[in-house]
């Protein structure tokens, strides 16, 4: 297993992912969004879930990233 500096905060809707991505940005945190089915289109492969995005924090800023994400939770009730 390898040791990695970055959690998943959230994993769905790349409308919801965006949406959580710029409240992050707006609060200082940058994320990483991670999109397989946009690499594997761009290698030329198909995916079977279309618009599904995970996305990533440092370790450092899980805590603060998670207070966003139940805020945008209870916003959408996702």
């Amino acid at each position: 297993m390898t040791d990695t500096n970055y959690t998943k905060l959230f994993s769905g809707n790349f409308i919801v992912v965006q949406m959580l991505r710029d409240r992050l940005e707006i609060a200082g945190i940058t994320p990483i969004v991670k999109d397989e089915s946009e690499s594997g289109r761009l290698a030329g492969f198909g995916a079977s879930i279309q618009g599904f995005q995970e996305l990533y924090v440092s370790n450092e800023e899980e805590k603060k990233a998670n207070a966003i994400l139940n805020e945008v939770n209870e916003e959408l009730k996702i």
